[in-house]
């Protein structure tokens, strides 16, 4: 179940976030909440998916700026 003081606390990291995320879709999805306690664990949800979603926009931008503002395919492991 989400705490209400949980609602306003920024995750330490992405990683701290997606297992928190995580935690809140299996406690969704395994059990009978009551009504308030859902829409805090969505509001809560909705939160942490911003939050991620901000992370990987951010380390897109990094690596764009890193490879001279293009995306390529990673070579692969396989032999041809």
């Amino acid at each position: 179940m989400v705490k209400s003081t949980t609602l306003s606390k920024s995750p330490a990291s992405f990683e701290d976030a997606l297992k928190e995320l995580e935690s809140i879709v299996q406690s969704m999805e395994g059990s009978e909440l009551a009504l308030e306690a859902s829409l805090a664990a969505y509001r809560r949800g909705t939160e942490l998916l911003k939050f991620c979603q901000d992370r990987l926009t951010t380390a897109e931008q990094q690596v764009r700026v890193l490879d001279g503002e293009r995306l390529s395919n990673l070579p692969t492991d396989a032999a041809d």
